[in-house]
C-alpha cells in the first residue's frame, strides 16, 4: 500500500503538475481575498478567513477532480492496472494507497494557505483574529477535500477516459456539495423536509464544522462517504480482477 502511495505522490510531482496545483490554488483565492473588489477583505472591513473559507470549497470542487481524473483511469486504459492485481496486491491495497497519496497532495496544497493568517494578522486593527474558528474551518476543509477525493478516486476507476472522470468528478463533487441545499430551497420542501435534504450535502456538515465547534455527527457523516466510496472503488477492481 506505501509502495503504491508513494509512486502515485512521486509521479504527481515529477512535472509541473503537482506545483502548478498549488500555485493555482494560491492564486486563485489570493486574488480573491486581497485583489478583486467584490470579494476582498479590504472591502469587506473585517480581518477574518471567512472569504476564503467560503471560495475554496469551489475551488477545490475542479482541482481536486484534476488531480485524481488520471489516477485510476491511465491505469484501467494501459492495462498496468490488471498486472498490479496480479501481483500480491489486494484491490483494497491499490485504492488506498492512491487514495492516501491524494490526501498527501491535498494537504500540501493547503499548507501554504495559512500565510493568509499571518497576513490577514499583520492586517487586523486590534491584532486579534477568530483562531478556533479558523482551525475548526481548515479541518472542515480537510474532510471536504477528503470526500471530494473519495468521488474523483470513485469516477477515475469507473472509466478509461481521463477527461469523462473529471467531468464526472466535477459533477458529482458539485451535487454532493450545494445540490441537496438548493434542493432543500425549493417551495415544496419548505417547513417539511427541507432541513433533512440539507443535511445529505456537504456544505451543510462543512458549514457546522467550520464554526469551531466539532460535532460527531458531521465527523460520521465525512466518514461514512470516504468508507462508503472507497468500497464501492475497491469492487469495481475486485469484479475485474
Amino acid at each position: 500500500m506505501w509502495s503504491i502511495c508513494k509512486k502515485e505522490f512521486n509521479q504527481f510531482f515529477s512535472s509541473l503538475t503537482g506545483y502548478m496545483a498549488i500555485v493555482l490554488f494560491l492564486l486563485i483565492n489570493g486574488l480573491f481575498l486581497f485583489v478583486l473588489q467584490d470579494s476582498s477583505i479590504f472591502e469587506y472591513g473585517y480581518a477574518g478567513m471567512d472569504k476564503f473559507f467560503d471560495l475554496a470549497p469551489w475551488v477545490l470542487m475542479f482541482l481536486i477532480p484534476a488531480i485524481t481524473m488520471r489516477t485510476l483511469s491511465d491505469e484501467l486504459k494501459s492495462g498496468t492496472l490488471e498486472i498490479l492485481i496480479t501481483r500480491p496486491l489486494t484491490a483494497g491495497k491499490i485504492i488506498r494507497g492512491k487514495y492516501l497519496a491524494i490526501l498527501f497532495i491535498l494537504l500540501l496544497v493547503l499548507l501554504p494557505s495559512t500565510i493568509y493568517i499571518y497576513t490577514i494578522h499583520a492586517l487586523s486593527a486590534t491584532g486579534d483574529i477568530d483562531t478556533g474558528g479558523i482551525m475548526g474551518s481548515y479541518m472542515g476543509l480537510i474532510l471536504l477535500g477528503a470526500s471530494f477525493s473519495a468521488i474523483g478516486l470513485a469516477c477515475s476507476g469507473s472509466t478509461t477516459n481521463a477527461i469523462v472522470a473529471f467531468l464526472l468528478s466535477a459533477f458529482f463533487c458539485l451535487t454532493f456539495y450545494y445540490g441537496f441545499s438548493a434542493l432543500s430551497h425549493i417551495a415544496f420542501f419548505k417547513g417539511n423536509a427541507d432541513y433533512y435534504i440539507e443535511m445529505l450535502g456537504i456544505d451543510f456538515h462543512y458549514r457546522s464544522i467550520s464554526r469551531g465547534v466539532i460535532d460527531t455527527r458531521d465527523l460520521v457523516y465525512f466518514v461514512s462517504i470516504v468508507v462508503i466510496l472507497l468500497l464501492f472503488t475497491e469492487m469495481k477492481l475486485t469484479r475485474r480482477k
